[in-house]
């Protein structure tokens, strides 16, 4: 088909098939030559990558049998709250998380903007670890994973994506400005039939 023949503001409109925030793409690309990368590491390394970068709760324990295996000393306790998001148990982990970034990480970043939306990934991710510290104290297995970063922009994006003239409501809208529609309250956000069976379907999927 010749789209020179197409009328010139009908060739404007022509969106992408992959409409996705910049931001988006990029930690895509990230989280998957991180796990490409560790893929070609043999298991010794592969080790000391986790000791560096993944979530321990026995490091804020002081288990003895730990003592002078965990390398990075303070800063590692502080950057491990985030790192850890950065690993995949396994191509499977990363796909599913990869899906549900994408689909609601897009809305929640093109409403916040690359700044602002790194900046809250790194709050949950850190909310994320901070909860498994206190629900797994003293544990020496690994967390990895995006999925608290994830689950963040997906409690944001239900805020404002099923509300009448957003990306996912019943009235929706492509437009940029189906990413500004006002948040509703928490409240009225649980009450919303579709917020609720979208809850379901990710609870089911955990």
């Amino acid at each position: 088909m010749n789209y020179q023949n197409f009328p010139l503001e009908a060739q404007r409109r022509r969106e992408p098939v992959f409409n996705l925030p910049p931001v988006i793409v990029a930690l895509s690309a990230i989280l998957i030559a991180v796990h490409v990368a560790r893929q070609f590491l043999s298991q010794e390394a592969d080790l000391k990558v986790l000791l560096w970068t993944a979530f321990l709760p026995a490091r804020y324990s002081h288990v003895p049998v730990l003592n002078g295996l965990l390398p990075g000393g303070f800063a590692a306790d502080v950057w491990t709250f985030v790192t850890y998001a950065l690993l995949h148990g396994d191509a499977i982990h990363l796909a599913v998380n990869l899906i549900w970034f994408l689909a609601f990480g897009s809305a929640v970043a093109w409403r916040f903007g690359a700044p602002r939306f790194l900046v809250f990934c790194a709050v949950t991710a850190a909310a994320g670890s901070a909860v498994h510290l206190a629900t797994h104290y003293g544990d020496i297995a690994p967390l990895v994973g995006a999925s608290a970063a994830i689950s963040g922009t997906m409690a944001a994006a239900v805020r404002f994506a099923f509300e009448a003239g957003g990306p996912l409501g019943a009235w929706r809208n492509s437009g940029p400005e189906a990413f500004r529609v006002p948040a509703s309250p928490l409240l009225s956000s649980l009450r919303n039939p579709q917020v609720l069976v979208f809850l379901g379907v990710w609870f089911l999927l955990n």
